[in-house]
């Protein structure tokens, strides 16, 4: 699949993107990464690291054009990120969980300390409108599981392929934040998207957002090279598992949101800000 928007003759544009080092987004950028979708005049990097990393690493401008963000990030960074159209996970019913060794209920719960994956996750966010007296304690998202199974913390919220393999530590589920969101608002709730950076003018900005969104393309219509490029980033999946996680977050709607999914996002941030969890009010536009 090869692109023709740009000018070939133009000197080469290099786009560094930057995402997390999970089989979902190595799934959606299989595309990008291994140059089966190329841009005339366009060159794309890649560094992966975790989310939480990403978000605070957005918060200055200049480290990468194209990264992967919490949407609780969003409204510090929205003065020189715009959100792309494309390239977001979104948990149908579905999200982050509070897992625990034994069963909790909700005062107990608020008396103890949860172990968390980063201030600026989606995650938290959820919780924090679930419950906001739950005292938490960040702790890195891959450590999270075994910290709990050891004892170290009561119960942590966990995110990524952990909400399929707890179980497996000797953990219960507590609550699926994302099925309470659904309950609560009737939207799907969204997790993490792709921002990009503003000063790159407005032609680049869409022509990026329309290469991620041919490589999301090119994911899903060749499954099967793109499941076996994200295994080798599924921390503990089998094929099985690694293909169900990234059906959970790459699908149609990682193509485009939706109008409800657009909304949902904008009510999540919303919901934040009149609840004081983040200073700012959220700014929401989209390229592409």
């Amino acid at each position: 699949m090869t692109r023709t928007t740009a000018d070939t003759s133009a000197p080469l544009r290099e786009i560094n993107i930057a995402h997390s080092p999970d089989s979902d987004d190595a799934f959606m950028f299989y595309g990008l990464a291994t140059n089966k979708v190329r841009v005339p005049g366009y060159k794309f990097t890649h560094t992966l690291t975790d989310i939480e990393t990403l978000n605070r690493k957005a918060l200055d401008e200049a480290f990468y054009d194209v990264t992967a963000i919490s949407f609780h990030a969003y409204p510090y960074l929205q003065d020189n990120y715009a959100l792309m159209s494309c390239g977001g996970s979104v948990g149908e019913g579905y999200g982050p969980m509070i897992v625990a060794p034994r069963k909790f209920t909700l005062d107990e719960l608020k008396k103890v300390r949860v172990a968390v994956p980063g201030t600026l996750t989606t995650a938290y966010l959820a919780l924090k409108l679930y419950a906001p007296e739950i005292e938490t304690a960040v702790v890195p998202f891959d450590r999270i599981i075994p910290a709990v199974a050891a004892g170290e913390y009561a119960a942590g919220l966990i995110i990524h392929e952990g909400q399929l393999t707890y179980a497996n530590d000797g953990l219960q589920k507590f609550i699926d934040l994302g099925q309470w969101w659904r309950e609560e608002t009737g939207l799907p709730l969204p997790l993490g998207g792709n921002a990009i950076r503003r000063s790159l003018g407005e032609e680049v900005m869409k022509v990026t957002t329309q290469a991620l969104r041919d490589s999301i393309q090119h994911a899903l219509d060749h499954r099967e090279e793109a499941l076996e490029y994200a295994m080798q980033f599924a921390r503990d999946l089998d094929p099985s598992l690694a293909n169900r996680f990234v059906g959970m977050y790459v699908n149609e709607r990682t193509l485009n949101y939706g109008d409800d999914g657009k909304e949902a996002i904008r009510k999540l941030l919303a919901m934040g800000h009149e609840r004081g969890i983040i200073p700012h009010a959220a700014k929401v536009d989209f390229i592409g």
